[in-house]
C-alpha cells in the first residue's frame, strides 16, 4: 500500500515535469514573438510579447526550484525550520496554485479555441501551452488537497514534512527500553 509521502512525491514529479514542459513551450513561445520572421502576419510582423507567458516563464521557474527542495525535505530527515513543516509547504502551494490559475486563466481567455488555425505550429504549440497550464493547476490543487487533509488529520501543522516526529520510535533504528 502506497504512504502519503509516496503520493505526494509521485505527484510532486509529475508537477516538475510538467512545469519544465510549460517552461519550454513559453520559452518557445516568447522566443517566436520576440524574433518574428519577415513577413509574419502576426502583429504586422512588429516584435512583442505576451504577459502572460511571462508570467508562465515566471511560475514555472519557481515550481522547477520548488518541487526538489519539497521533494527532499520529504525524502530525508532534516529539519528546515518553519520552510519544512506543512505550514510552509501549504503556504509555498497556495503561492502558486495562484500563479498556476492566473496563468492557465488567462491562457485558456486568451488562446481558448484555436481549433481554426490547428495546421499552423504556433496554433498547436499555444493549445499545449494551455493543456499543460491546466495540468500543472490541477496537480498542484491535489497535491494542496492531499497536504491539508494530512496536516489536519494528524494535528501537524507545525511539524516537518518527513512525518518522522519522533526519531527514537522509528521502526528503522534500534529500539531503546
Amino acid at each position: 500500500m502506497a504512504s502519503v509521502n509516496g503520493i505526494r512525491t509521485v505527484l510532486y514529479v509529475f508537477l516538475w515535469l510538467f512545469a519544465a514542459v510549460l517552461l519550454g513551450l513559453s520559452a518557445q513561445r516568447l522566443h517566436y514573438t520576440t524574433h518574428l520572421p519577415t513577413g509574419d502576419p502576426l502583429n504586422a510582423g512588429k516584435h512583442f510579447y505576451d504577459p502572460i507567458v511571462a508570467e508562465l516563464v515566471a511560475t514555472t521557474a519557481l515550481t522547477l526550484l520548488w518541487v526538489p527542495f519539497i521533494i527532499h525535505t520529504i525524502s530525508r530527515t532534516y529539519d528546515y525550520g518553519y520552510v519544512g513543516t506543512f505550514t510552509g509547504e501549504i503556504v509555498g502551494q497556495f503561492i502558486l496554485f495562484v500563479m498556476w490559475l492566473v496563468g492557465a486563466a488567462m491562457t485558456t481567455q486568451l488562446w481558448g479555441d484555436l481549433s481554426w488555425c490547428r495546421h499552423f505550429e504556433q496554433c498547436r504549440i499555444l493549445t499545449a501551452l494551455v493543456a499543460f497550464a491546466w495540468m500543472g493547476f490541477i496537480i498542484l490543487f491535489v497535491l494542496m488537497i492531499i497536504s491539508l487533509l494530512f496536516a489536519v488529520s494528524n494535528e501537524a501543522f507545525g511539524k516537518p514534512l518527513h512525518g518522522r516526529y519522533d526519531p527514537r520510535a522509528s521502526i528503522y533504528g534500534p529500539r531503546r527500553v
